[in-house]
């Protein structure tokens, strides 16, 4: 079995401290920060990590976006 890349490692942490924090477990931050900010619950969580990836446009939407497609996952299981 292959060891997972530096990504799967950092989206498995973003998923532990998403878990801590009250989330489901297995949802990034920023895919949560995403449903709160469309609800309308919670706008700031978003702002904030959408500036800390400057230079990934909508971030949070992508990452929610991605968990929607399950894009995390190996091919033959999405």
């Amino acid at each position: 079995m292959k060891h997972p890349n530096g990504i799967q490692v950092l989206i498995a942490i973003d998923q532990l401290i998403n878990t801590l924090l009250g989330g489901l477990a297995d949802e990034t931050l920023s895919s949560r920060a995403y449903r709160h900010s469309r609800d309308g619950s919670r706008k700031w969580p978003e702002r904030l990590i959408n500036t800390l990836f400057f230079w990934q446009k909508d971030h949070c939407k992508t990452a929610y976006e991605s968990e929607l497609n399950r894009n995390h996952l190996p091919k033959g299981m999405r």
